[in-house]
């Protein structure tokens, strides 16, 4: 069931972000907006992966490092945040990492995986349902030296965030 958007003219926007950089050969055909509780926008970005040389270029991150720099803040507790697809785990991480709590989005990963993007692949990694294929290999190494710095960040009563 698909929940009615509360306000099309934000995700409009987040639309019209990421066709003037898709066309510009920036990135792909993805936008965000996030917005504050009482519908002011705060930021509108879309993805620069191409232009930017950085794989971290997805929209929702974008909006997310312009909202965190113009709200000075890591935190963006009770924003809202608009994208023209489901998040790939990175940017569902990020959102999580915000402390954002409502998403809308208009395409779902398969529709991403139909024109090619590898979302649903990511999703199948981390369910370990491609454990034949590893795209990544996970290795511990120096637990106790880096034991040692969480520690001494602990032990200094540091922003936990």
């Amino acid at each position: 069931m698909t929940a009615k958007n509360p306000d099309q003219t934000v995700m409009q926007k987040a639309i019209e972000e990421a066709k003037k950089t898709m066309f510009k050969d920036m990135g792909g055909p993805f936008g965000a907006a996030i917005i504050n509780s009482d519908g002011t926008i705060i930021s509108i970005a879309s993805n620069t992966v191409l232009a930017d040389h950085d794989a971290s270029a997805h929209a929702e991150i974008n909006a997310i490092r312009k909202a965190s720099a113009i709200k000075k803040t890591h935190d963006l507790s009770g924003c809202i945040l608009y994208t023209t697809a489901y998040p790939c785990p990175m940017c569902l991480s990020a959102i999580i990492w915000a402390n954002i709590k409502d998403v809308y989005y208009g395409c779902r990963s398969e529709d991403a995986d139909a024109i090619g993007f590898r979302d649903d692949f990511i999703y199948d990694y981390i369910r370990h349902q491609n454990q034949e294929k590893p795209i990544v290999r996970l290795t511990e190494t120096n637990r106790e030296a880096c034991l040692d710095l969480f520690k001494l960040y602990h032990d200094h009563n540091k922003t936990l965030y």
